[in-house]
């Protein structure tokens, strides 16, 4: 495994790594990062918790602190604002000692913050993290300058297309420089993702790494609940769980989010819910309080599944199986990051049999289904894609089982048939009212005479 020294970087990025306590770069970084400094498009696909960020960011930096420039350099485009966040509070620290300037572009602020934003990107720093929502709404007032960035990211590309960014990402992609270097980093490798690469990449290198696999470290746990169980059996796997000092719980839907920290907040848990419908202040506070370890639980939609650098999260559990099977991977990525180990628990109801079946196969492992303690009543019983299978099979059987036609019977009843005449030679005697009807004057025929 290579160390970072050995990638030739500027001395100002090593020192910032070395008070950061970075040392051995991740397989990621060890891929990526010659290929961003020998000036290269790149289509990258890793899970999350691989330093996939810094896998873009030094190099990038790198090229930054070397080039001189008045406008913006480099512009990176995630799906989320907390993902936006993240990677310039990841950027400021490595970027400490340089002359780097980054400035993060996202929705939910106020005036002051869309007065920065647009001073940034007037030129006014080197790097700009941006959703493309936000992005494209000052873009549309016409001050943003864009003619000197030579590097262009795309970072978490598979949930911006999920989420419906396609169109926004080719608009503001023709606001760009031709000549620029593109990199690419996604989770997964959809065909959706490709042809969005083709647009945009020249000749890229493509590396993969662990796509779509639980980090090693995570013990995986699965708990068959009845949902009315679900919050019972929340409760009793914290219970023991004394030594785990960051805990993140993912639930479907806001309500849920809402119940669930409710309900261990009276139980005197330090606990917080995070989710769309917070202001953006009071999802920022939130976060710094799970970081510093303040809120020891937090309860979460899908907005923290993916990006959100939070280290020592010591259980994840997921009180909803996910929709998206791919979206398990990033959800228990939460826990084991840079080789820690962690724990992952995850609550199936009769509903979520089919998705995490799934999830199984995409994983290439089929987990232990354990039931809810005695005390909190018997949970479901597992019914895979295989029950299914009998079912159909068993309804095949019941079809050969019918008892077949009287052949002999069929065959006299040809017979007679070919005695029949021709269906133009019968006719076909009139009822009693069609004589009737025949019978009565016709108006329309008097009318005429």
């Amino acid at each position: 495994m290579k160390k970072f020294t050995d990638f030739g970087l500027n001395e100002t990025l090593l020192d910032a790594l070395f008070y950061m306590n970075f040392e051995e770069a991740t397989e990621i970084q060890e891929k990526a990062i010659p290929t961003i400094l020998e000036g290269k498009d790149l289509i990258g696909c890793a899970q999350t918790g691989t330093g996939k960020t810094a896998a873009f960011v030094l190099p990038t930096l790198n090229q930054v602190a070397e080039e001189e420039s008045d406008g913006v350099q480099v512009l990176i485009l995630c799906p989320t604002r907390e993902l936006a966040i993240q990677i310039e509070q990841q950027i400021q620290g490595i970027a400490y000692f340089t002359n780097a300037s980054c400035y993060a572009v996202y929705g939910g602020g106020d005036g002051v913050s869309w007065e920065g934003e647009a001073d940034a990107l007037k030129g006014g720093a080197d790097i700009i993290v941006a959703t493309p929502g936000r992005l494209l709404a000052h873009i549309a007032r016409g001050y943003v300058k864009f003619d000197t960035v030579k590097h262009l990211i795309l970072d978490e590309a598979d949930r911006m297309l999920d989420i419906g960014f396609f169109d926004d990402i080719i608009k503001i992609i023709k606001q760009l420089p031709e000549e620029r270097q593109s990199l690419m980093f996604s989770a997964t490798m959809a065909p959706k993702i490709r042809q969005l690469a083709k647009q945009i990449l020249k000749d890229p290198e493509e590396i993969s790494v662990a796509i779509s696999k639980p980090a090693e470290g995570v013990t995986q746990k699965v708990i068959m609940a009845h949902e009315e169980q679900k919050v019972k059996l929340v409760q009793h796997v914290l219970g023991d769980k004394d030594d785990f000092n960051s805990i993140i719980i993912f639930c479907s839907t806001k309500k849920k989010v809402e119940k669930l920290a409710r309900k261990l907040k009276q139980k005197g848990y330090a606990c917080q819910g995070i989710s769309s419908d917070y202001e953006q202040d009071a999802r920022e506070e939130a976060l710094r309080d799970f970081r510093s370890g303040k809120t020891r639980i937090m309860v979460a939609t899908d907005v923290m599944s993916r990006g959100i650098d939070i280290k020592g999260i010591d259980l994840v559990i997921n009180y909803d199986v996910p929709g998206d099977a791919e979206d398990y991977v990033h959800r228990i990525g939460r826990t084991a990051r840079a080789k820690t180990e962690g724990m992952a628990v995850t609550l199936v109801c009769p509903d979520d049999m089919f998705k995490f079946s799934k999830i199984e196969r995409l994983i290439d492992r089929e987990l232990d289904k354990e039931q809810p303690p005695k005390h909190l009543g018997e949970g479901p019983q597992w019914r895979g894609p295989s029950g299914k299978g009998k079912g159909r099979k068993n309804s095949k059987n019941k079809r050969e089982d019918k008892p077949r036609k009287d052949k002999s019977r069929s065959d006299k009843s040809r017979g007679d048939r070919k005695d029949r005449k021709p269906r133009q030679d019968r006719k076909k005697e009139k009822s009693k009212n069609r004589l009737l009807y025949e019978a009565l004057p016709n108006p329309k025929a008097e009318v005429v005479s």
